[in-house]
């Protein structure tokens, strides 16, 4: 199953805590709290798992009832990008999350390659349509 990507987010901004707690990352090294505060994670999260359920759902449905999960979630993750001044995701970030979007579909029996073939455009255009970060 792919990991979400707040949570290996989490996982690194964690990492750094306890290194700077231990003493062994100085505090002028340290920026993951500021980049992944607790309000960016918690909302990504929220909005990845029910993209998932959303995809769950999908096995027999048509392209459309793709798109539509598709786009639900890149709207809610507008929304989170601009509920952080519109530095939520940064370039890494975004290409995390338009991953995950892709494998969680082809996970849940979505053959990507042919969805994005019958609407003409490539794996790395099916979020551009509503994406905004």
């Amino acid at each position: 199953m792919a990991i979400r990507p707040s949570a290996r987010w989490r996982a690194r901004a964690d990492e750094e805590a306890t290194e700077l707690a231990a003493g062994t990352r100085a505090p002028s090294d340290a920026f993951l709290s500021e980049l992944f505060p607790e309000s960016l994670l918690a909302a990504t999260d929220a909005a990845l798992h029910e993209f998932e359920l959303d995809v769950e759902a999908l096995r027999d449905q048509d392209d459309e009832k793709a798109f539509e999960a598709i786009k639900r979630v890149i709207l809610v993750l507008n929304g989170i990008n601009e509920d952080h001044d519109g530095a939520g995701y940064e370039t890494q970030e975004r290409e995390e999350l338009c991953l995950y979007i892709d494998h969680a579909l082809a996970e849940h029996g979505i053959d990507v390659p042919a969805l994005v073939a019958r609407r003409g455009i490539s794996r790395t255009e099916i979020t551009d349509d509503w994406r905004d970060w």
